[in-house]
């Protein structure tokens, strides 16, 4: 199958939707999850469970691995930022702030990847589009006056949210590029393997001494997470690159703040300011006008051509 996209089908808008709802809901399960285990230890966990889900299945359906050189080094460089460096991070800065805000802010990563095509692939970003990037940063910097600033701690964990925007942004265009080619499930167990040994060196070294408490809740938060967060939904994902551009599949993130504001207010009672509801709606619009200036000129923003083979 190439990496070319195609016209976009039911298969398609149900493989979307679930992605939202799933990803909707993993910012309240992680939020749950690191009140009682320690953040790096819990994404390690997080990826063990679910790398062993998707490498038996691959074994089952005798799946290939990656064909060459420059498939085993994309998928050993999106098992760092992908998977180890991002969601580290996540699960990190949501011991300091809501799942509501850290969704928000997460929202953005369609901003970033608009912002990092030219660099990596070479194509201009539509003047419609940097336009769009300032007024999301407004937004941002809203949620960081009202929302953030009302410890040290606070402020880092939103920081940490952005910076792994940074490291996933890079990634979906990187996956676009070199990855596409490599079967989802493949590329997803290989993945959540290299994360997983990152986040667990990082947690012997920095968690130590901290304990775990396996709760109900914090043991069905992570199987929550690593079974259809990670091993389903991650899956699906690189189904949908492989199918769709890079800048459609992206704009799963104007939904998945919703779904988690929601949840985070209904389930675990997080209080959401009004300021927060304004800076949601500056981000989404923002992101809503990049994703529209890209769609609506596609040769610029193609990220959807095949790489040559390596030599």
């Amino acid at each position: 199958m190439t990496a070319q996209s195609e016209p976009i089908s039911t298969r398609h808008y149900l493989a979307f939707a679930l992605c939202c709802a799933i990803w909707g809901s993993t910012w309240l399960a992680i939020r749950v999850v690191v009140r009682d285990v320690p953040p790096f230890r819990a994404a390690a966990v997080r990826f063990v469970i679910a790398a062993a889900i998707l490498l038996v299945v691959g074994v089952a359906q005798k799946l290939p691995l990656p064909a060459n050189r420059r498939e085993w080094r994309a998928i050993a460089i999106l098992g760092i930022t992908m998977m180890a460096l991002p969601y580290g991070l996540l699960f990190w800065a949501e011991q300091h702030i809501t799942s509501s805000v850290t969704a928000v802010l997460y929202s953005s990563l369609p901003l970033c990847v608009a912002l990092l095509t030219p660099s990596i692939t070479g194509k201009p970003v539509p003047r419609a589009a940097i336009y769009s990037m300032l007024v999301a940063i407004a937004g941002i910097a809203m949620l960081f006056e009202v929302d953030l600033r009302a410890s040290v701690h606070t402020l880092l964990g939103g920081t940490a949210v952005l910076v792994a925007v940074l490291f996933s942004s890079f990634s979906s265009i990187y996956a676009k590029q070199h990855a596409s080619n490599i079967h989802p499930v493949v590329a997803t167990g290989l993945q959540l393997i290299i994360g997983a040994a990152f986040l667990g060196i990082a947690s012997v070294i920095m968690e130590s001494n901290e304990p775990s408490r396996w709760t109900q809740s914090s043991v069905a938060a992570l199987i929550f997470l690593a079974t259809f967060g990670s091993a389903i939904a991650f899956a699906v994902f690189y189904w949908l690159l492989r199918h769709m551009h890079a800048y459609q599949v992206s704009t799963i993130n104007l939904v998945v703040p919703f779904v988690a504001i929601a949840e985070g207010a209904l389930i675990l009672q997080e209080f959401i300011t009004p300021m927060m509801l304004v800076a949601a709606a500056v981000v989404l619009g923002a992101v809503g006008f990049v994703l529209k200036a890209e769609s609506d000129e596609p040769a610029v923003l193609n990220l959807s051509q095949p790489v040559p083979p390596e030599n």
